[in-house]
């Protein structure tokens, strides 16, 4: 779901890939896509929020890098949903209004997270690209409620996080447009066609498009697919390869490249269930 390529040099690699997911002009965002970081009008049963205490809540290779994966949208089946009892955010932006590109700059969310999880400590920060309509402070509130959340990384017993503002990092997670995507995962030699997002070195670059607008599963759940984004990317990180379909009917692995469709599955976003079973299903390139 993702387009991958070099990853990030460190212990915590374990050779799994790095990585794209999949969706202008230039200029600033209207103003509704500040809705869209809150829950969407449906959430499905299998990817609902749930905050760390319990409760439902908000929400090819370059030289010396391993193999990288892209990823393209398909169409697939609309998953059965439950309606949010919280936060209705306005409708999507239509992908006109996107912008193509941007200035390549970023706006770093200020503050420091309280650490989730038990481990090392990943020291990370959110960026967002400047010029664009999206609050940097949203977004970091976001992501940070995606890694502390029980069905999250930390469920694996060794892998913590905390977001920074600044001094070392571990990795960055940076929102960009979609050309600016393109150009930082190009770098790489990762060629993301203004579509997907891709997880290179110690970034994990999100496209706007996909941020914004999700794909045609997530499209009336996109809070439920920043989960997806996160997890995905951040899973590459950690180590992790892509995995397949387990069975029909079965829970989507947060590492299936779901964009390219869901082959029997059911829509999912973590990478652990409740029970704090690890998701998965056979190994795939």
């Amino acid at each position: 779901m993702t387009a991958h390529k070099a990853t990030r040099a460190g212990r915590r690699r374990r050779g799994g890939p790095a990585h794209a997911l999949a969706g202008g002009r230039k200029g600033r965002l209207w103003g509704g896509v500040a809705a869209i970081a809150v829950l969407g009008a449906a959430g499905f049963a299998a990817v609902g929020w749930t905050s760390p205490g319990g409760g439902t809540d908000h929400a090819e290779s370059a030289p010396g890098a391993p193999p990288a994966r892209v990823g393209s949208p398909s169409p697939t089946p609309s998953p059965s949903s439950t309606p949010s009892s919280r936060h209705r955010p306005s409708a999507s932006p239509s992908p006109e209004k996107i912008p193509a590109t941007g200035p390549g700059t970023f706006t770093t969310a200020s503050g420091t997270s309280a650490q989730v999880g038990t481990g090392k400590v990943l020291r990370y920060r959110v960026e967002v690209e400047e010029g664009l309509d999206l609050s940097a402070a949203a977004a970091a509130k976001e992501v940070e409620r995606i890694l502390a959340d029980r069905r999250g990384w930390t469920a694996d017993g060794h892998s913590a996080f905390q977001r920074v503002a600044g001094g070392t990092t571990d990795f960055v997670v940076k929102i960009a447009t979609p050309g600016t995507v393109d150009k930082i995962c190009g770098e790489y030699g990762l060629d993301t066609e203004g579509e997907v997002n891709c997880s290179v070195a110690h970034n994990v670059v999100v496209n706007l498009k996909r941020w914004l607008l999700a794909t045609p599963v997530y499209a009336k759940d996109v809070t439920a697919y920043h989960a997806l984004i996160i997890n995905h990317e951040v899973g590459h990180f950690l180590g992790h390869g892509h995995a397949g379909c387990p069975g029909p009917g079965k829970p989507a692995p947060a590492m299936m490249q779901q964009i390219k469709g869901m082959h029997g599955c059911v829509p999912n976003v973590w990478p652990y269930d409740e029970q704090g079973r690890y998701i998965t299903g056979p190994a795939v390139p």
